[in-house]
């Protein structure tokens, strides 16, 4: 089991209009495992997603890194403190070198760790991206341009990942190499991640713990070798 909680959501509500989006979650996220985030679409898993980076503001609630009271911090105060985000379709910059979309990936970390450079272990995870360094973000396939978004995310050395529906039209292989990516992220440590997704088969196999959203609400929660005892599956086909 881990030593802490990595992120801590209490009580978190938020509104569009008149309408009631997220319904008082409360969810845990624990340092040095993968908590999946599973729901069909609509449920609210984005909007909470931009809630936690501060996209949206949060109607009531409160949002803890690591002990500290993020609740009220813009989306780059929250990314210097170690928070890391691969959106769901990706948002790399299509005009930009791999080389530089991985260099923006520094950007929240200053003076010199930025001035090391990009690190190697980012090219030994993704060894497509240092053949594709001078090429256009845009010129990758779908596939590589996840691991591209992986990377950037990755690049300022975070303490939480978290990613959108990281395989939403990615061939089979390539979703294989990012499962495998995160597994060597967990062994070695010092970091945790938050995984929202559909793909439920994806999902089990990195989950140490899970959670159901439905309608706003988290509505069922557990170990991650329990999904499928649990009914997790039923639950996101119906």
């Amino acid at each position: 089991m881990s030593a802490g909680t990595m992120l801590e959501i209490e009580g978190l509500n938020q509104y569009y209009g008149g309408s009631h989006i997220l319904r008082d979650v409360q969810l845990s996220i624990p340092d040095g495992q993968c908590t999946v985030l599973l729901g069909r679409n609509g449920v609210g898993k984005t909007t909470l997603l931009n809630c936690l980076m501060g996209v949206l503001p949060i109607r009531t609630g409160r949002l803890l890194l690591a002990g500290q009271d993020i609740t009220s911090l813009p989306p780059h105060r929250r990314a210097a403190l170690g928070i890391g985000y691969v959106p769901q379709g990706r948002e790399i910059f299509n005009r930009l070198t791999v080389e530089d979309n991985l260099r923006m990936g520094l950007a929240p970390i200053a003076g010199s760790a930025a001035a090391k450079g990009i690190p190697e272990e980012l090219f030994q995870m993704f060894p497509v991206l240092k053949r594709m360094l001078h090429r256009r973000g845009g010129d990758l396939s779908g596939g590589q341009q996840q691991q591209l978004a992986i990377a950037r995310a990755l690049a300022a050395k975070p303490k939480l990942l978290i990613l959108d529906e990281p395989t939403e039209g990615i061939q089979p292989s390539i979703i294989k190499e990012i499962r495998e990516v995160i597994r060597t992220l967990l062994a070695k440590g010092g970091i945790a991640v938050l995984l929202v997704e559909q793909y439920y088969d994806f999902a089990a196999a990195l989950a140490g713990h899970y959670a159901v959203m439905s309608r706003g609400q988290i509505i069922r929660r557990g170990d991650g070798d329990r999904m499928e005892a649990d009914g997790v599956r039923q639950l996101l086909t119906v």
